[in-house]
């Protein structure tokens, strides 16, 4: 789908989390002025949840990609953070506010043969006791920063855990 089908208010929404992003990953600037007048469908977001003493992260084991944070495909109409807090809670069962800065942009295929999408990554900060109920063959579950997870994404365990540690800087913890 084009940038016009998109719709202004999305298209702006996601172009703002770039800008926005703390880190860019996979030349996401670059690949936006290839493809030209801004983000177009699919967008992807996901939502990188710590528990309260940023030693655990929140991950959910999808059928193919592995071990991954909550997080998926952008709905018509939506914004990447509105997408992002609806598969949260869809996948985990978890309603958290999400910090205002995203922790990433990038572009990737989700799968082989798939188009490059845009995705943002949010992140939130919530309670490990928070009661989990995920989608049924999905399970979620609470992952120590210290322990690798198995995923189709190898590098983001790293790329989480560097956004904790300076998470757990810039909040003096």
């Amino acid at each position: 789908m084009t940038h016009e089908a998109l719709g202004a208010r999305v298209a702006e929404a996601a172009a703002a989390d770039v800008r926005l992003a703390r880190r860019e990953f996979e030349g996401v600037r670059q690949w936006l002025a290839a493809v030209g007048q801004g983000p177009s469908e699919p967008l992807a977001a996901e939502v990188w949840v710590f528990d309260e003493d940023l030693a655990q992260v929140l991950l959910v084991h999808h059928r193919w990609r592995g071990w991954v944070p909550p997080g998926g495909r952008v709905e018509p109409g939506e914004t990447p953070r509105e997408g992002a807090r609806r598969e949260l809670f869809e996948e985990t069962g978890v309603e958290a506010e999400l910090l205002p800065e995203p922790a990433g942009a990038t572009v990737r295929s989700y799968r082989a043969g798939l188009a490059a999408t845009l995705g943002l990554s949010f992140v939130a900060i919530t309670s490990a006791a928070t009661p989990l109920a995920p989608e049924n063959g999905q399970p979620a579950a609470w992952t120590p920063l210290g322990e690798d997870w198995s995923s189709c994404f190898p590098g983001d365990a790293a790329l989480v855990r560097e956004h904790a540690r300076w998470l757990s800087e810039a909040l003096g913890r």
